[in-house]
């Protein structure tokens, strides 16, 4: 297979008010003949965010912004954004750069830069995917919503450190347990 998928850099800028540095990142794999609206769906994956009820947007090297429509409503008439379902990655080039941006409320910012380069997702991934695909990544993913533990309410201290005196004496832990 010839080198002719994207491969394209996501950094993570900021979110919920934090700027982050160094900035976390992953390099997705993707053909361009895939949608925008894969490569949000992809993203999210990739960052962890498993709360898919916020809208997203992507702002284009030309400054086109692309987004989903919404059954609802949320714009007006007269609103330039393109359908990202519609809007495929093949309009991108080399050296490009373009945003994207998760829930409108935490304001999740990507900074993505096309890579100079092609690359063949047999050679980067093991396999041709049907979707676009992380093949590298690096540094810490925060919470969507800051939590640091499960039932973190923001105000709490954390629980205790059990010291691993709460894992089961199965697989691993069975000798240092006993």
């Amino acid at each position: 297979m010839a080198r002719t998928w994207l491969s394209i850099q996501v950094e993570l800028v900021e979110g919920r008010g934090e700027t982050f540095w160094p900035r976390p990142g992953r390099v997705m794999v993707a053909a361009r003949s895939h949608t925008f609206a894969a490569l949000a769906v992809a993203i999210d994956d990739a960052f962890a965010r498993w709360d898919r009820s916020h809208l997203h947007q992507f702002w284009g090297p030309d400054g086109q912004r692309a987004t989903t429509r919404t059954p609802w409503g949320d714009f007006d008439e007269d609103d330039e954004a393109v359908d990202d379902k519609l809007l495929k990655l093949g309009s991108l080039k080399p050296g490009d750069q373009f945003v994207y941006e998760f829930d409108f409320g935490d304001s999740w910012l990507h900074l993505c830069t096309v890579h100079d380069q092609r690359v063949n997702p047999i050679d980067v991934l093991g396999i041709v995917p049907p979707k676009p695909l992380p093949s590298w990544g690096w540094g810490q993913i925060p919470d969507q919503y800051g939590r640091r533990w499960s039932d973190d309410d923001g105000q709490g201290r954390p629980p205790s450190d059990p010291h691993g005196r709460d894992l089961p004496a199965i697989g691993p832990w069975q000798r240092r347990l006993r």
